[in-house]
């Protein structure tokens, strides 16, 4: 039942993802903990990482060959967000599982009332990497690379506006190079914690597994309810503010009645 509860609960994010881009990864600790029923928020932010960093590579090889990633500014990004995801994720191991959770209720809202303000889709699809752009580009991705691996979580939410403002790249260009740092940033802080032995393999394998299919079935999905793209967005940030107040109320039961 275990192993059913992974696959479907990873075909939920993967479905999110493919259909919406950004963000669809934050239900991915929530679901581990409260649906497949991984007892420990740090086995549980591990195993989440290990999931969203191999989606998100699989979803970057459809993006690249639509020629969608811009290489050079996502490297850039990418590296220097590795720095910060490791050094994120070493605190995050050493906050207390339950105020780490109640935290992430937190950063929940913020991802659901973020996803109520529409992206512009405004900017250069010819832009081109300069100094003054790398510079922008790795202050950023040290900043949003901290967070991802303080959380766990893919960032592609964070990635995707810090890309654009660094670069000037237009969306669809952020969303495709975001899926660099965010496969980057997720490996990273899975491996981090790995080496703690904070990752239940058995549980991602079936969560990865799910997660594919939920992203194909996404991804076609997309194309057909692009007019409805908005309000499918809103509709899920409510879902994620619903889970969120859940997260919130469970974790800080434990953390303030401790």
């Amino acid at each position: 039942m275990n192993d059913l509860l992974a696959i479907g609960s990873g075909g939920i994010v993967g479905f999110a993802l493919g259909l919406l881009g950004g963000g669809g990864s934050i239900l991915a600790v929530p679901l581990l903990i409260y649906v497949v029923g991984i007892r420990s928020p740090h086995v549980a932010i591990g195993t989440s990482a290990l999931a969203v960093s191999v989606n998100a590579f699989a979803n970057l090889i459809a993006h690249s060959r639509q020629g969608n990633v811009k290489w050079p500014c996502a490297i850039v990004f990418a590296l220097s967000g590795i720095v910060g995801a490791a050094g994120g994720a070493q605190i995050g191991k050493m906050v207390d599982g339950q105020q780490l959770l109640f935290l992430f209720g937190l950063v929940m809202l913020a991802v659901a009332f973020a996803m109520f303000s529409p992206r512009a889709a405004a900017g250069d699809p010819s832009v081109r990497i300069t100094p003054a752009i790398a510079w922008r580009l790795v202050g950023a991705g040290l900043l949003v690379g901290f967070l991802s691996g303080f959380f766990g979580i893919g960032g592609g939410f964070l990635i995707v506006p810090a890309i654009m403002l660094g670069s000037g790249m237009a969306t669809l260009n952020a969303v495709g190079s975001s899926l660099v740092s965010v496969g980057a940033f997720g490996l990273t802080t899975a491996a981090t914690y790995a080496l703690d032995g904070q990752i239940d393999w058995h549980v991602a394998g079936f969560f990865i597994a799910g997660g594919i299919v939920g992203g194909l079935i996404g991804v076609m999905s997309a194309g057909r309810l692009a007019r409805e793209r908005g309000r499918l967005t809103k509709v899920f940030a409510t879902m994620v503010i619903a889970v969120a107040m859940f997260v919130l109320w469970k974790a800080g039961h434990e953390v303030f009645a401790g």
